[in-house]
C-alpha cells in the first residue's frame, strides 16, 4: 500500500468533557487540506496546522508538538476491539495515514509530506484525562498504554500545504535505532525503555531531563 495522508482534520472546538478546561480541540474534524507551520517553541505557543484549536495550553502545542498523526489501519483496529465507528480525526490527529507503521518511526525521522512539507518526528504521546472523556470506554488510559500505539508528534521542519492523498517518503533516517513504540513505553514508566531512550539522546531537551531525572530517583541506594 501507498503510505500516504488519508485525512486532513482540524478541531472543531467543543466544551471538554473531563472539566479540565473549558474548550478542547481534541474532537478534528476531515477537512480538504491544511497549511501546516513551526509555532513558537513553548506550549502554549499554538498548534502547527492553521485553524486548528489547542485547548489545553499547559500540555499541547509548540514546536514540539506542532503536528499529531494517526494511522487509519489503528483506528480499524479499536473500531474491531470496542465494536463502535470512529472517523478519521476521533483520536485527534491532524493527519490520518495509511500504508505508515508510525510508531516504527525513529525519532527525528524526517517525512516528506506531498511535494515540499517535511515533518520530522517528535515525541509520543501520552493518554489524558480528555481524551479519556472523549472516548467515554473504561480505563481507557490504561487500554490505550498496554496497545503501545500512540501515533506521533511532528516537528514541522519544512512549511507548505498538506492534502488527503499526498504521498509520504521516509527521507534519511537518523543514526540511533529509538523507534516511537520505545519512546512511548518509556514515557508510560518502562526504565529499560527509558534507558535506551536516555543513551540515545535523541529526545527534545526537557523531555530528555524528564527521563534522566525519573531514573535518577530510581537509582538503588548505595
Amino acid at each position: 500500500m501507498t503510505q500516504r495522508v488519508r485525512s486532513t482534520n482540524v478541531a472543531r472546538p467543543k466544551r471538554d468533557p473531563s472539566g479540565r478546561y473549558r474548550r478542547t480541540g481534541i474532537d478534528k474534524r476531515p477537512v480538504t487540506g491544511v497549511e501546516v507551520s513551526a509555532p513558537g517553541p513553548s506550549y502554549g505557543d499554538g498548534s502547527g496546522v492553521a485553524g486548528d484549536h489547542v485547548g489545553d495550553v499547559k500540555h499541547h502545542g509548540g514546536a514540539q508538538k506542532a503536528v499529531y498523526a494517526f494511522a487509519r489501519e489503528e483506528l480499524d483496529w479499536w473500531e474491531g476491539h470496542l465494536g463502535r465507528g470512529l472517523p478519521d480525526g476521533w483520536f485527534g490527529e491532524n493527519l490520518t495515514t495509511e500504508g505508515l507503521d508510525l510508531e516504527a518511526l525513529l525519532l527525528g525521522q524526517r517525512l516528506r509530506v506531498g511535494q515540499e512539507v517535511v515533518l520530522e518526528v517528535s515525541v509520543p504521546r501520552t493518554p489524558c484525562a480528555t481524551f479519556a472523556a472523549h472516548m467515554q470506554e473504561p480505563a481507557w488510559a490504561r487500554r490505550f498504554t498496554e496497545r503501545g500505539r500512540c501515533g506521533v508528534y511532528l516537528r514541522v521542519a519544512v512549511p507548505g500545504p498538506v492534502a488527503p492523498g499526498d504521498v509520504v517518503e521516509l527521507l534519511s533516517p537518523p543514526e540511533h535505532d529509538v523507534d516511537m513504540r520505545t519512546a512511548f513505553a518509556a514515557a508510560m514508566g518502562d526504565d529499560e525503555a527509558a534507558r535506551r531512550v536516555v543513551a540515545a539522546a535523541c529526545l527534545p531537551a526537557m523531555y530528555h531531563d524528564r527521563l534522566v531525572q525519573r531514573l535518577g530517583r530510581r537509582a538503588p541506594l548505595t
